[in-house]
């Protein structure tokens, strides 16, 4: 990088704070700061719900897969996102929307009290909460890596630069300052990704290669094959199931995209606007990465560093730093909404469940509460970031995808399937079991198990199993032991319909959220 990268970087990093200094003065309570008051608009929410999405990871982890095995980056991984945010945009995106407009609910776990009770609740909130701090410490270490390769700062110091940045927008700003860097990152993305797109194309054409020849070429042997090595079928159907969960709100996040909508109706086209993203953009993003065998030769045994070597190659400076700018907004985007809807857990589900005084915070304590918990969460995943290729974690890749893959079915299953008529038997019972057996599950697969197999329990079943001990026992329980009482149903109706009918019986409202009395009707 030269002078002129340097420049465009800086002045994304200025535009980003700028914009989270803006939307400060959209953000008076902690409803703005969580669930931007229910006033995003449709267009706006799909498109942060696309961005929050991506990180740096896709331009390590998987350009490394893409490197070394081709077109199934796509087919394990933007395809399943895709397809499931396509399913959940009926399946969950309207009733997710009504926690905050039908219960007025700020956290997406808040409603898990009155669904299940206060020990299910809390066990999804500090399990997902611990999670979320070695996913997003994942995602600091993909972006510092890329940030050395090409300034040569050292991994500490690129962690520091992009944690500092992104706390302090979306500490200022809240889910508006996140949703609106958003907009401009997905602009950056835009230019970027076609950017280096046409980069490639030129070189191949160079060396009169043309983009559908290319796959005949040896070094892309096996390439054009959707599901290869360690990335079969068991692995694409277990994946449908996870981005069906995670990507619909069971990671938290994206959940809050669908809250801040106005509507049910407006969080379904947001989740369908994402869907079709998800489904054409990646391809745009993937392809030079597919082509990269051709063009470079990785350092890395995993081809982690291949996407940041061809960059450096092919484009020019000025164009160079649009592309670093893009690492940044994928990560930052996805590292400030995470940040944001964990701060939403502990203030408005762990801290008044363990302390009387934040039960009575009122609209400037409660905003304070959250902001010093987005800065303290960013701190964390920092920390943990510097230690993503320890022995206890290994690689980048192997977090995000053994780890959270792994761990995120048991905990999204209850909080996604108690939103569902179908699964109105399943109560506290089914779902702190299913949460429970869910994590043993993964702990015997992934460490005693594999510790005994020959070349360790293969990644497919790594993932899976979890997920599906957590599934089968969820519904198991419910049918052989049912709890569903009338305050359970009429929280399950509540947000399953918008008129007033059956739903409008008295529900009781969370007690982590401290505005209205509890067993008081929601007011519409």
């Amino acid at each position: 990088m030269n002078s002129l990268d340097w420049a465009v970087l800086i002045g994304y990093f200025g535009v980003m704070v700028a914009i989270g200094v803006w939307s400060h003065k959209r953000v008076d309570n902690v409803s703005d700061f969580f669930t931007a008051g229910g006033r995003m608009p449709w267009w706006l929410s799909g498109i942060s719900h696309h961005m929050s999405g991506y990180s740096a990871v896709m331009f390590t982890g998987y350009a490394g897969i893409a490197y070394t095995y081709g077109v199934t980056s796509f087919i394990t991984w933007s395809f399943p996102i895709a397809l499931g945010i396509a399913i959940g945009s009926k399946l969950f995106a309207p009733r997710v929307n009504r926690l905050r407009s039908r219960l007025h609910v700020a956290s997406p776990l808040e409603y898990l009290k009155n669904r299940y009770n206060l020990p299910t609740q809390q066990a999804l909130a500090w399990s997902g909460m611990l999670l979320k701090i070695v996913d997003v410490g994942a995602k600091w270490a993909a972006i510092a890596t890329l940030l050395s390769v090409f300034t040569g700062v050292s991994l500490n110091q690129g962690i520091l630069i992009t944690g500092a940045i992104t706390a302090v927008y979306c500490t200022i700003g809240g889910l508006w300052a996140d949703a609106l860097t958003e907009l401009g990152q997905f602009v950056i993305q835009l230019l970027a990704g076609a950017s280096m797109f046409v980069a490639v194309a030129v070189k191949l054409s160079d060396r009169h290669i043309g983009l559908l020849d290319a796959w005949d070429e040896p070094a892309l042997h096996g390439h054009g094959k959707p599901l290869v090595g360690p990335y079969g079928t068991v692995l694409l159907l277990a994946f449908l199931f996870i981005k069906l969960f995670e990507y619909n709100g069971g990671m938290l996040n994206q959940a809050q995209r669908y809250m801040a909508t106005g509507n049910a109706q407006e969080a379904e086209r947001s989740a369908r606007l994402s869907a079709i993203l998800w489904l054409v953009w990646p391809v745009v993003l993937f392809f030079p990465m597919w082509m990269s065998p051709l063009l470079v030769h990785a350092s890395k045994p995993d081809g982690s560093d291949s996407y940041a070597l061809m960059t450096e190659q092919l484009l020019p400076h000025g164009l160079l730093g649009l592309v670093v700018v893009g690492f940044f907004s994928h990560t930052m985007a996805m590292c400030s909404s995470d940040a944001n809807a964990i701060a939403a857990v502990f203030t408005r589900d762990v801290a008044p469940a363990l302390s009387a005084r934040a039960r009575a915070w009122g609209e400037r304590s409660g905003l304070i509460a959250a902001r010093v918990t987005t800065v303290v969460f960013l701190g964390l995943s920092m920390a943990v970031a510097t230690r993503v290729n320890s022995p206890a974690f290994k690689d980048i890749i192997t977090v995000v995808i053994k780890w959270v893959a792994g761990l995120m079915g048991p905990i999204a299953i209850p909080m996604m399937l108690g939103l569902l008529r179908p699964f109105r038997r399943s109560g506290p019972t089914a779902a702190l079991t299913s949460w429970a057996a869910g994590l043993l599950a993964f702990w015997l697969v992934n460490y005693p198990i594999s510790w005994h197999v020959d070349g360790g329990v293969p990644l497919q079943y790594q993932v899976s199993i979890p997920l599906a001990v957590s599934l089968v026992l969820y519904i198991l329980i419910g049918w052989l032991k049912p709890e569903d009482t009338p305050e359970r149903l009429a929280v399950i109706e509540r947000v399953n319909t918008d008129g007033d009918g059956a739903a409008a019986a008295t529900v009781p409202v969370p007690a982590a959220s401290g505005d209205e009395a509890i067993g008081a009707p929601v007011a519409d």
